[in-house]
């Protein structure tokens, strides 16, 4: 309903129907609110054609098996299939055996997350992907000024839903107790989970450099993993390349040297059910940071630790503070001091401190809930 409230002005401007019941299909399919506007309707133009709209629009469910797409098709099964996986090469349908059954689940994907993603993970680099980042970056700047304008209504629709990710610690900085050190939520463990595992081009330093402007902490580019029936999806459709799971560990051990967050993403948002994917994000590209601190939306995220600082070995250099991707320490009498209600437990703190005065402590799964800044106009 919000999204339908905040860009009704948008929709009676445009003049292509089916264009736009596939825009709203598609943000019915899962993700935050996204403004369906002329913006939106260009990224779909630019990724497809007007025959392949049409196909889309007949699937009035988000999902379905290729028993339920055929009976809706006037189509022999090998030109069927030859659509779907042309749309699948796109991004614009994923296709997953059931955790259940195993018969092959195909489903629509979102905007956020989803075909952003999708749209910028093979990492290339033609005037087709700068063209669409620059319609991502065009989208991003409009829900900003949406948010700001319409600021209690979002926030309350982004309180209302789940968050999408999950922040898993740096495991050596992790205590117990106030004691010993443990490999709770070990990224190790749920690396050894997976048989198959992709790594893809991060979607978002990869947008940045097709705007010219690129990570400013020069990240690895390709670090986005994915597992299990994901990643198989992505690596037979060409958005990722499979690796062993030594050289997903080394990729990383090489993100937290850098100062980069993981976060975990679970199917249908449960941290409690399998990982989907890990990305590996820093403050001045990942969009969830980025989108934060632009006003575009709050921080909203699980996590199950927080960072605790030993004020005797603390010497209040502040290497903390340049590190924390949230800004949640500062400094009190020449001390690091935490300020809780916004910390991720990320461990990079801990993991940059020279004086090894940060340690994470465990807690409960929380959520934390950030509203984004209100922008001075």
């Amino acid at each position: 309903m919000i999204i339908l409230i905040l860009t009704i002005k948008s929709i009676n401007k445009m003049n292509n129907t089916s264009w736009y019941k596939l825009a709203k299909t598609i943000v019915k399919a899962g993700g935050p609110p996204v403004p369906i506007n002329e913006t939106l309707i260009e990224i779909l133009k630019t990724l497809i054609t007007e025959e392949q709209l049409e196909f889309l629009l007949k699937f009035r469910k988000v999902s379905l098996n290729f028993d339920q797409i055929r009976e809706k098709f006037q189509l022999d099964e090998e030109m069927l299939r030859k659509k779907l996986n042309e749309l699948m090469d796109i991004g614009m349908i994923t296709a997953l055996p059931s955790r259940t059954t195993g018969i092959m689940v195909y489903r629509l994907v979102g905007f956020l997350p989803g075909l952003l993603e999708f749209s910028l993970m093979k990492g290339e680099t033609g005037e087709k992907q700068k063209k669409l980042a620059r319609l991502w970056d065009k989208l991003f700047k409009e829900m900003t000024e949406i948010t700001q304008n319409n600021y209690e209504l979002v926030m309350q629709a982004f309180q209302q839903a789940p968050p999408i990710d999950r922040v898993i610690p740096v495991e050596k900085e992790v205590k117990f107790n106030g004691e010993i050190n443990i490999p709770a939520e070990d990224i190790k463990a749920i690396v050894d989970k997976y048989d198959i595992i992709g790594v893809s081009y991060c979607y978002c330093r990869h947008r940045k450099d097709l705007l010219n402007d690129p990570c400013k902490i020069n990240a690895p580019r390709e670090n986005c993993l994915s597992f299990g029936r994901t990643a198989k999806f992505a690596i037979d459709h060409g958005f990722a390349k499979q690796i062993s799971k030594n050289e997903a560990l080394k990729l990383l051990r090489e993100a937290e040297d850098i100062g980069l967050v993981h976060k975990a993403f679970h199917v249908k948002g449960n941290p409690q059910l399998e990982e989907l994917a890990i990305c590996n994000c820093c403050s001045c590209c990942c969009g969830n940071f980025t989108g934060y601190y632009e006003g575009t939306h709050p921080t909203s995220t699980y996590s199950s630790y927080i960072s605790d600082i030993n004020d005797m070995d603390c010497i209040g250099c502040g290497n903390c503070l340049n590190s924390c991707p949230m800004q949640a320490i500062e400094l009190k009498d020449d001390l690091a001091s935490v300020i809780e209600e916004k910390c991720i437990g990320c461990g990079i703190c801990a993991q940059h401190c020279p004086q090894e005065a940060i340690k994470l402590k465990r807690t409960d799964l929380r959520r934390v809930f950030l509203p984004a800044p209100i922008k001075n106009s």
